[in-house]
């Protein structure tokens, strides 16, 4: 019977998937949080003729971060309401991730540093009455919290990324435009659903 010998690089580990997973939430992370500020810096540049800029910065941030495929042919430039259109629907989807941002800072906050930022008592606290108890319950109650931020981020990145490729001139699906308007309807639903709650 012969020796069907494989090859390591083929098949990946478990610890090198976790490495990629993770330095992808972590770009992503980074993406999303310029969101906002490259897209105010696009809406203010753009109409004074500086779209070259604003496009130049879109696809450093997407190639750059995400290792997505490079620029377009030599001689491509989006026009000014192309650059608007995207630094509106990039303000939009930045407006999104700010929430599961905030998440990932409050599972830090609240989280990892919960004995640090909160005193005491712990009598009433989740794991009290103990400050170790109450630190590893809100400890351990973060980390799925922080998954699912970060696996929101990981998607918001996704999605953008697509969008800037039509800056290059690439070919987006049909889903796309409708998929930040649900993605910006459903955020804002969630916020306001949360600032009543509190």
């Amino acid at each position: 019977m012969p020796t069907v010998l494989t090859n390591p690089a083929a098949s990946p580990t478990t610890r090198s998937r976790l490495y990629r997973t993770a330095r992808l939430a972590r770009r992503s992370l980074v993406y999303c949080a310029l969101l906002v500020p490259l897209a105010l810096f696009a809406l203010v540049t753009a109409p004074l003729g500086r779209t070259g800029l604003a496009t130049a910065r879109w696809r450093t941030l997407r190639t750059g971060l995400l290792g997505a495929s490079p620029a377009p042919a030599p001689g491509r430039r989006p026009g000014t309401a192309a650059v608007l259109g995207h630094a509106l629907l990039s303000l939009l989807l930045g407006a999104v991730a700010l929430l599961p941002l905030g998440v990932e800072l409050l599972v830090v906050l609240r989280g990892v540093l919960y004995g640090v930022v909160v005193s005491g008592p712990y009598v009433g606290a989740w794991g009290g009455p103990t400050r170790a108890g109450a630190w590893l319950a809100h400890f351990l109650i973060g980390l799925p919290l922080a998954a699912a931020g970060l696996a929101a981020l990981i998607g918001i990145a996704a999605v953008h990324q697509r969008l800037t490729g039509r800056l290059n001139g690439e070919r987006s699906p049909l889903w796309l435009i409708p998929t930040v308007l649900v993605m910006a309807l459903a955020g804002a639903l969630l916020f306001v659903a949360w600032t009543r709650q509190i």
